[in-house]
C-alpha cells in the first residue's frame, strides 16, 4: 500500500500533537522516568488514524526526538534520550500506535466507546509497558521487581489517559467518518 498526500498530512498533524502534548506539565518519579500526556498522543494516533499511519505518525515524531528536537516533555530530545530510562517507551510509541489501530480495526466497530477504550488499554498501555519496562530495568540495572513497584504508579493516569483518548477518538471518528476508511 503507498502513503497519499492525505497520508502525509495525517502522520506529520499527529506528530505535532505529540509535540504539543509534550508542552503539558509532567512530573517525574523516582528512577528518571517522566509522566507526561504523550501516551496519550499515542493512543490517539493509532485510534484516529489507524495502525499504518498511527505508525508512521509516532514514528516520524521518534525520529525527530532522535534528531535532536526538543519534543518530549521537559523539552528532552537527541539521542542521549534513549541511553535513559523512558528510552523504551519513546521506541515504543510506533509500536503501541500500530497496536492500538490494529485493536480498532480488529473490532471493526471504531465508534464504540467501550472497545476504543479497551484498545488503548491493551495497545496504548500494554505494548508500550511491554516494551518500555524491560528498556528500563536494562538501562538503569534495577531489578524488574523494582521497576515494576514504580511503574505500578503509572497505572491511574495512564487508565485516565485512556479513558479520555478513547472517548476523543470515537468523537473525531464520528464528525470524520472518512477517517475510518483506512
Amino acid at each position: 500500500m503507498t502513503l497519499t498526500t492525505r497520508d502525509l498530512v495525517l502522520m506529520g498533524l499527529f506528530a505535532a500533537v505529540m509535540a504539543a502534548l509534550g508542552l503539558l506539565p509532567q512530573f517525574v518519579l523516582p528512577l528518571g522516568v517522566p509522566v507526561t500526556a504523550q501516551s496519550m498522543g499515542v493512543m490517539l494516533a493509532g485510534a484516529i488514524l489507524g495502525a499504518r499511519r498511527g505508525f508512521g505518525a509516532m514514528a516520524i515524531f521518534v525520529a525527530l526526538v532522535a534528531l535532536g528536537l526538543p519534543l518530549l516533555a521537559g523539552g528532552r530530545g537527541g539521542l542521549g534520550v534513549f541511553a535513559g530510562p523512558s528510552g523504551g517507551f519513546v521506541i515504543g510509541f510506533p509500536i503501541a500506535a500500530w497496536a492500538v489501530g490494529l485493536l480498532v480495526g480488529l473490532f471493526r466497530r471504531p465508534t464504540s466507546v467501550p472497545l476504543t477504550i479497551l484498545a488503548c488499554v491493551l495497545g496504548g498501555v500494554g505494548v508500550l509497558y511491554a516494551v518500555g519496562i524491560p528498556y528500563w530495568v536494562a538501562v538503569t540495572g534495577n531489578s524488574l521487581s523494582a521497576v515494576l513497584a514504580i511503574a505500578v504508579n503509572f497505572l491511574p493516569g495512564d487508565a485516565i489517559k485512556a479513558v479520555v483518548a478513547g472517548l476523543v477518538a470515537v468523537t473525531v471518528r464520528r464528525g470524520y467518518p472518512a477517517l475510518s476508511s483506512r
